[in-house]
């Protein structure tokens, strides 16, 4: 009997790692898990599995095991480990980077609004990746030449990040990102009032049907992966309001298309029909109001306000916060005022 193997690609964070499972043959002799990963799973080597493992990444009947553990029939085994990288030249480019913290395992940034996190196609040079290698040398890669990523931002996303400075720490980081243990929340402006002060948004998110360049929400979960946001109101504009919100998985676009799914679609967001008057009166000076808004924020309100993990090294909680961007700060000045001076 074969060994079931399921391999899944995940969306955000997750998407920079593969998951491995295996169901072990009831034929199977005794053998150490490091040899017998490493026969199974292509283009590894057994110094990342025995990292993998020594960083609790690796898994047999739901438990952490040592790379010295001898795998026994049917045992189930869960491994996670960031894919192979991809040859592609990275061009060292000196672009600052706003740090927020960091020591020997860790750099924690705040990342600006457009930048590209890792070249890609039509990327290929000005992005944090290029900067990254600029600025630090011998970052462990992963991810088709990504180094230090264990999660990512979209490139007109701003805030806070955290990227991996040694082989230890991008797979202590990831598999707290996989296992849903690290803590996320953003703020956005969104178009819109709510009636209820908080709540949760569930459905799959997967690539549209009609356009694989935006993502969907499938209610259904007949296609796409589990997503779920969890929302607040921080304040009411009337026709937008400022909220906060914690993830508690990490799909590609999945606040701007959860949002957009029960009607509220981000501020500006151009991607997803957020960049036209969805609320708000048909006056000229309204229509001025809102441009005036776009100009000074030409993009998606969206901002990763903070971010807690467990140090790879200590063991500790760490949290990290910043404060808004300039741009959504300028907005939410300019409906403070227009909310105080409304006469309808």
């Amino acid at each position: 009997m074969q060994e079931d193997i399921e391999e899944d690609q995940f969306d955000e964070e997750q998407e920079l790692f593969e998951h491995h499972k295996f169901i072990v043959d009831k034929g199977q002799e005794f053998v150490r898990i490091d040899k017998f990963l490493m026969d199974r799973i292509p283009n590894t080597s057994r110094s990342k599995i025995q990292t993998a493992a020594s960083s609790g990444n690796i898994l047999v009947n739901t438990k952490t095991v040592k790379s010295n553990y001898k795998v026994k029939p049917l045992d189930e085994i869960s491994i996670v480990l960031p894919y192979p990288p991809r040859v592609l030249e990275l061009i060292p480019e000196n672009i600052p980077i706003n740090i927020v913290y960091e020591d020997d395992d860790v750099l924690v940034l705040n990342k600006d609004a457009n930048m590209v996190v890792h070249p890609g196609y039509g990327n290929y040079t000005g992005t944090l990746v290029n900067a990254l290698v600029y600025h630090f040398d011998n970052l462990p890669d992963n991810s088709n030449n990504r180094p230090g990523l264990v999660h990512r931002l979209d490139k007109n996303t701003t805030g806070i990040m955290v990227i991996a400075k040694t082989e230890h720490a991008m797979a202590h980081l990831s598999n707290q990102f996989f296992e849903r243990t690290t803590e996320r929340r953003y703020n956005a402006i969104v178009w819109g009032d709510f009636e209820e002060d908080e709540g949760t948004v569930t459905g799959n998110v997967g690539r549209s049907l009609k356009n694989r360049k935006v993502m969907s929400v499938f209610p259904e979960g007949d296609y796409g992966k589990h997503a779920v946001t969890h929302y607040k109101v921080l304040k009411r504009f009337g026709y937008v309001t400022l909220i906060e919100c914690k993830l508690e998985t990490g799909r590609t676009h999945q606040i701007r298309i959860h949002m957009k799914h029960i009607g509220h679609n981000l501020f500006n967001d151009n991607e997803y029909g957020g960049d036209s008057i969805l609320k708000g009166t048909s006056f000229a000076k309204y229509k001025q109001f809102i441009n005036n808004c776009f100009d000074i924020l030409p993009r998606q309100a969206l901002h990763a306000k903070s971010l807690g993990f467990t140090h790879p090294t200590s063991g500790k909680w760490m949290q990290f916060d910043s404060e808004l961007p300039e741009d959504m700060q300028m907005v939410l000045k300019k409906w403070d005022t227009y909310v105080a001076n409304r006469e309808d």
